[in-house]
């Protein structure tokens, strides 16, 4: 009989939430897929909310709000943005910064980790980002081409979410398969934002930051394992970037390639550690006491958590640990920020038949379907990858459509694109608001109702 089982029935209905808790174990793939889902539904919620606020009497506010100037002053150095761009240079930075340590992780133990297992949403991935781009071009030749990288980038949170909706109706490798995709078109979006959507660039601020990244990259070769010292040189690079002309979200993305992914402790190690500390918590038990009051046993479960932090790698940790207010906080935040899309239904069809307007959701649409359908049906046909488990070429084609939500990384490159035209923000947003709920809807009934799983 276990010890648990001799205990009074009174400490079992004290300690029962405790047992709850140890009994639910979820790898860090599931915590991330439940996190991703739930975001989505908060996602959905500030988009809407943003909309009616942006179509109703208190837009006057929600425009003076987005413009209220906000600054740090150091001595006579001073640095001041509206709100609207401290949450887009600032807050987003953080974003970029968890977006980069999952690409880290992808990238070493992840699907893009083995090439047999990455060539297929790393082909997708390429499709799903070149044929948008041309889609986009062919409606704009000649006119607003800047527009060309915002169709190229697909939502996770939103497409993770309704995948999760779908419950039974989806093998769980379909939906590895749409993270890994989604991952490698963030690495792209990210790209793309730093090689063409930049201002004049500031060589010796850009210096300044690539000498901020030898030394974070130093740090890591050092064994500091501690996150401070990253952060605080992490905050010098961003400002070096907001100087340098290259959007200073990116620093969040080089910080994280920085952070080390090994950690301090060998499992072995830290398997006989933990059981010397656990017979000596044993051996230290007094009845009469709880942990409150027994002075060594609270000192042996402090040494079990430091133990715990040093066993975990510092990459895994910061990116648990930003996993919930990125997913909750800043993504709404931003969402609210930057959904709100006043609607003129005067006029609406001239917007909507824009070519931006036109080129954005043709791209998403159309241009995602073909290309992350297409590439992954080209891939697999020529030997060099293979469908996911258990999954069909029919449900492939639905989580292209999945592709097609654009929304967070679509809205944030559109704000760089058309920065100083308003009238074709506008139109940029309304084709991501449209394309992503045409694409959200057709991927979700498609994967629903139409692809079945392989008959085994």
């Amino acid at each position: 009989m276990t010890r648990r089982s001799k205990q009074p029935i009174s400490e079992k209905a004290y300690n029962a939430p405790l047992e709850k808790a140890f009994d639910q174990i979820a790898t860090p793939f599931e915590e991330f897929i439940h996190n991703q889902a739930s975001s989505g539904l908060v996602l959905i919620f500030c988009a809407i909310t943003a909309m009616v606020i942006a179509n109703s009497p208190l837009v006057n506010f929600y425009e003076h709000l987005q413009h209220v100037p906000l600054g740090l002053q150091i001595g006579s150095w001073e640095l001041k943005k509206s709100l609207h761009h401290w949450i887009n240079d600032g807050l987003m930075a953080i974003f970029f910064f968890v977006v980069g340590l999952e690409i880290k992780r992808e990238i070493l133990v992840g699907e893009l980790a083995d090439f047999r297992k990455a060539a297929l949403p790393v082909a997708a991935a390429i499709g799903g980002m070149v044929v948008p781009a041309l889609v986009y071009t062919s409606f704009n030749i000649g006119g607003d081409m800047q527009g060309w990288g915002i169709p190229m980038a697909t939502d996770i949170a939103f497409a993770v979410g309704l995948m999760v909706l779908l419950g039974g109706s989806v093998p769980r490798s379909l939906i590895t398969f749409l993270v890994a995709l989604a991952i490698v078109d963030d690495l792209g979006a990210v790209t793309v934002i730093a090689l063409f959507y930049t201002e004049n660039i500031n060589l010796p601020a850009l210096a300044a930051a690539a000498g901020t990244v030898v030394i974070l990259v130093g740090f890591n070769l050092a064994g500091i394992r501690h996150p401070i010292p990253y952060f605080l040189v992490a905050v010098l690079l961003w400002l070096a970037m907001i100087y340098s002309g290259v959007h200073a979200t990116l620093a969040g993305v080089i910080g994280a390639f920085t952070v080390p992914a090994r950690p301090k402790y060998h499992p072995q190690f830290f398997s006989d550690h933990v059981r010397d500390l656990m017979d000596n918590f044993d051996k230290s038990h007094k009845p009469e006491e709880s942990i409150f009051t027994n002075e060594q046993q609270r000192a042996l479960l402090q040494t079990l958590e430091n133990a715990t932090v040093k066993a975990e790698s510092p990459l895994q940790r910061l990116e648990h640990q930003f996993h919930l207010p990125v997913a909750f906080l800043i993504i709404p935040i931003f969402a609210l920020m930057n959904a709100g899309n006043p609607i003129q239904l005067e006029g609406l069809g001239e917007t909507l038949t824009h070519p931006v307007t036109l080129g954005i959701i043709a791209g998403l649409v159309l241009g995602k379907l073909i290309g992350i359908a297409g590439f992954s049906w080209l891939v697999i046909k020529l030997g060099i990858a293979r469908l996911p488990d258990s999954a069909s070429m029919s449900q492939i084609v639905g989580v292209a459509m999945f592709g097609g939500i654009g929304f967070t990384m679509s809205i944030f490159i559109a704000d760089l694109a058309f920065v100083g035209s308003p009238e074709l923000l506008v139109g940029a947003k309304s084709g991501i608001l449209l394309a992503s709920l045409i694409a959200g809807l057709s991927g979700f009934f498609w994967l629903r109702w139409v692809a079945r799983p392989p008959q085994s």
